[in-house]
């Protein structure tokens, strides 16, 4: 192969690299290579051909080959995971990828495909889908309480604004959830303590500055709640309890609980505030 060839073929590759790794073949060529470029790419391993019309890099993304060799986008519950969403999600939860509402066909091995028509049209290059599509989806797909964390991520984050998506046409499923949804939650903990809480009818405030620190959850004037993550270790073990010390003397009451009694032993959890609650460990006295 002779070194314009080469050249090309390594522009080809380039181009598919800026493009995610996964590319059509038309918007390679419109980017500027030619057939005999992509051809000789292919011929010499640096690129591969997913499926008629779609090019790959050895090295993709195998989710985005996946979906470019199927004919789908990533969506729902896995693109909300990619995007660094809070997901609570089952262990064996599937891949969940739209199609176009009218490929009723499309079967995915393995994975749960979503048919319904997209809040936002979708670009023939996507291999996701727009996170706005996402949550719609994630509203019809999943539980209330999962869904209601992934959508008040996404409205902290930024990456989507309320205002703009009640604008769209959305099912009844997501407009129920983006009428409960706040921007404030930092995590899905937050989300799932004050929707949990909400039925005992006390003030919850999150990430309340007492004592020089910051406590996880404020219940009413005096009760506090915190929560432990995988991090709560030496150092940082110490400087929790010296803060529970200091506000044991300002006359609060602290419930430390971890991260697993929050997901999958909320009961127990909840018993203890309900407890407390009821013995007005809660107000200022």
């Amino acid at each position: 192969m002779s070194r314009a060839s080469a050249q090309g073929a390594a522009g080809v590759v380039d181009s598919i690299r800026q493009l995610g790794g996964v590319a059509r073949s038309r918007t390679v060529r419109a980017a500027g290579a030619t057939e005999h470029e992509i051809r000789n790419a292919v011929r010499r391993g640096e690129v591969r051909r997913v499926r008629k019309g779609w090019l790959a890099v050895p090295d993709a993304d195998r989710m985005l080959v996946a979906a470019a060799k199927a004919g789908v986008v990533l969506s729902c519950v896995t693109q909300a995971s990619r995007s660094g969403l809070w997901v609570l999600a089952d262990r064996d939860e599937p891949v969940h990828v739209a199609a176009p509402p009218h490929a009723g066909g499309v079967r995915v091995a393995g994975a749960r495909v979503h048919w319904r028509a997209p809040a936002l049209p979708r670009h023939p290059d996507a291999l996701v889908d727009p996170i706005e599509n996402v949550l719609v989806l994630v509203a019809t797909c999943q539980p209330w309480e999962r869904a209601l964390v992934i959508w008040e991520s996404a409205l902290n984050r930024g990456l989507v604004d309320s205002r703009a998506m009640e604008r769209f046409d959305l099912p009844p499923a997501a407009r129920a959830v983006l009428g409960a949804a706040t921007p404030w939650s930092d995590s899905g903990l937050e989300t799932l303590v004050i929707v949990r809480l909400g039925w005992i009818g006390v003030p919850i405030r999150p990430q309340v500055w007492i004592a020089g620190h910051r406590v996880d959850f404020l219940i009413g004037d005096r009760l506090v709640l915190q929560v432990d993550g995988g991090h709560h270790v030496g150092a940082q073990r110490r400087s929790d309890i010296e803060h529970d010390a200091a506000l044991s003397l300002l006359g609060y009451h602290v419930i430390r609980v971890d991260y697993v009694q929050i997901i999958e032993r909320w009961q127990e959890v909840s018993d203890l505030i309900q407890r407390a609650v009821a013995q007005g460990l809660h107000l200022a006295r």
